[in-house]
């Protein structure tokens, strides 16, 4: 029998055991912390000895040189020649429909003219060069390369430096096709802590990047969170997350198989189903026994459902997505009649997938937007990665003969009232040349202690 919690909201202790249920939020083992540590720490002083060093012990690869670890771009096009014809479909109708979702979020650069010929504005920059960290561990994942690259180059990154690891030397031709898809620049088969070091300070083969993207296990995680103000990064990856509001009427085998679609990434997976219909937890509980013997990863989803997975029964679909709020999930199916009605009631989630056709599957591979989203309540204040994670906004500021007076006034003001001497002085000379400032005039300073 699975083994999941079930919870209602009438029961006394529901609040104690919900919290118990949300207590992960991206927990850091500190002996991972401090071996990513002494890892970048040796990379950073050795570079790419210390980079062949740890694949070897890690991914059990041997090397003569870092370069010996890229894959050409020729050695790309050939996996996408040898993938089958099927496969490769699904990577360009994937690869379409993400770089049209995510055109629409190209920021433009921008300015307005003041009555006094004051120009205000923004101007968009994309970043020079980007690393793209693809997991390759427990499984393969051309769809990663897919989420990452596409806006990166839709952005108009330079540079896009992927990192994917091949244990024993393995290399996924699905990945290496979806990199050639991608217009990926370059491709290192190191992974691990090793490779996030590798990529935020730069060794003689692999050049430093601006910014660091993509999901990974702990220790990449961990890497990623040291490294950030040298780099920037996208977020801080925790385990995948589905919560599942359902009103009963969906059919339980597809509810039941929405869960173990996020269950099967590991074992800190979480897959939470909240219903009105207590007779309707029954008839999913009883579709998971019968479906889970069947999957070949049915011992992770176990394990999975067991320890973070819940069956929750609420008064109704209000109450349900005050719930969700408070999980703020990564993945949020709203399998009901009605889930534009319930729309404006989510604030927290990553993606919100609206009615019973939506399965979750679907986002994660072609419905669009994209797939690397934020985790562990972090939805809170995150959003999906995006466009706008590839490019970056500086101000632009023309001032005017006359608003150099009229601005100088209040810039004077103020900053004589923090103590900024200084400050006031540099735009009162303006003043002064322009005529806006009587020279003899006295100047209180205000000090502040």
């Amino acid at each position: 029998m699975i083994r999941i919690r079930r919870l209602a909201t009438t029961q006394s202790d529901f609040d104690a055991r919900f919290s118990e249920l949300l207590a992960f939020e991206s927990a850091q083992d500190p002996n991972v912390d401090s071996d990513v540590a002494a890892i970048l720490a040796d990379v950073k002083a050795r570079g790419d000895a210390a980079v062949l060093e740890y694949t070897r012990r890690f991914d059990h690869l041997e090397a003569a040189s870092v370069s010996a670890l890229e894959v050409p771009r020729a050695g790309r096009e050939w996996a996408l020649r040898q993938i089958s014809a099927p496969a490769r479909a699904a990577l360009q109708a994937a690869v379409r429909r993400v770089r049209a979702y995510h055109k629409k979020q190209l920021a433009t650069s921008w300015r307005y003219r003041e009555r006094d010929g004051t120009e205000l504005g923004q101007k968009v920059t994309a970043l020079d060069r980007v690393g793209i960290y693809v997991p390759g561990g427990k499984a393969a994942y051309p769809s990663s390369v897919i989420m990452n690259a596409v806006p990166a180059k839709l952005a108009g990154v330079r540079e896009v430096i992927m990192v994917v690891p091949a244990p024993g030397g393995e290399r996924n031709d699905l990945v290496l096709a979806a990199a050639a898809l991608c217009r990926v620049d370059r491709v290192f088969t190191i992974g691990g802590a090793q490779a996030i070091a590798a990529l935020a300070y730069g060794t003689a083969t692999l050049p430093a990047v601006d910014k660091i993207v993509g999901p990974g296990n702990a220790y990449v995680a961990a890497a990623k969170r040291r490294v950030f103000g040298v780099v920037g990064i996208d977020m801080v990856a925790g385990p995948s997350e589905v919560v599942v509001v359902c009103d009963g009427k969906t059919q339980a085998d597809w509810v039941a198989m929405d869960l173990f679609s996020q269950a099967e990434h590991d074992e800190l997976a979480q897959a939470i189903l909240i219903t009105p219909d207590v007779a309707f937890i029954e008839t999913v509980a009883a579709s998971m026994e019968r479906q889970l013997p069947a999957l070949p990863r049915r011992e992770v989803i176990a394990a999975s459902l067991a320890g973070r997975g819940a069956l929750i029964h609420v008064r109704d679909l209000r109450e349900a997505c005050e719930l969700v709020n408070r999980i703020a999930p990564e993945h949020l199916e709203l399998s009901v009649d009605r889930p534009d009605a319930l729309l404006p009631r989510i604030r927290h989630a990553g993606a919100i997938f609206l009615g019973r056709e939506s399965s979750e599957a679907l986002g994660d591979y072609c419905a669009g937007p994209n797939h690397v989203l934020p985790t562990s309540r972090s939805a809170r204040f995150s959003s999906p990665l995006g466009v706008y994670d590839f490019q970056k906004r500086s101000s632009v500021i023309r001032v005017s003969r006359k608003a150099a007076i009229r601005l100088g006034k209040v810039a004077a003001e103020l900053a004589r009232g923090e103590g900024l001497t200084a400050h006031a002085k540099s735009a009162e000379y303006r003043m002064l040349q322009n005529g806006g400032l009587d020279a003899k005039a006295p100047r209180k300073v205000t000090a502040i202690k």
